[in-house]
């Protein structure tokens, strides 16, 4: 059992310095910052296109996740948050790489999946509840959906940067 634990978790180069980049964009969730403009679509996305180890990348963003909640704390739509970020991470595995219509996508995911829990959990479960609940979230898209774009840029140019430097491929 701790064999396996120790090869689950002994890092390559290149593993660690995927983990620093997404440990570090998940800890600017830290920071003031507009309404949903946060690291966190991209994050998954990147991991999900970069880990070649696939336990990898959904493992460490969902723990940065859980990280960072600590410090801002849990909410009682955190377990559809967490589950689209599983699906976000898929769809970056499915491509092996971030592009924009994946960016756009993966925001689409989250907002989608997010809301759909905000209204079974506080709105009536009628079709008035829902195009109301979908309807308030707008303003949040937009700030997501730029963060979404801004974050991925930085991640996986960052990250071509660091693997020139670094020599990881």
């Amino acid at each position: 059992m701790i064999q396996i634990a120790r090869m689950m978790f002994t890092f390559s180069k290149k593993e660690k310095v995927l983990v620093s980049f997404v440990l570090i964009a998940a800890l600017t969730r830290l920071i003031p910052h507009p309404p949903n403009f946060a690291p966190i679509t991209a994050m998954s996305l990147f991991a999900g296109a970069y880990f070649t180890r696939k336990h990898l990348a959904y493992l460490v963003p969902i723990l940065a996740m859980v990280i960072s909640d600590l410090f801002l704390g849990f909410y009682t739509i955190s377990i559809f948050v967490y589950l689209s970020f599983a699906l976000i991470t898929w769809l970056g595995q499915q491509k092996n790489k971030v592009t924009p219509k994946l960016v756009l996508l993966g925001s689409i995911s989250f907002f989608v999946i997010s809301n759909l829990g905000v209204w079974l959990l506080y709105y009536p479960k009628t079709i008035e509840g829902l195009i109301a609940c979908f309807t308030l979230a707008i303003p949040f898209f937009v700030t997501s959906l730029l963060g979404d774009v801004i974050y991925s840029i930085v991640l996986v140019y960052g990250f071509s940067v660091a693997s020139k430097r670094l020599q990881l491929s």
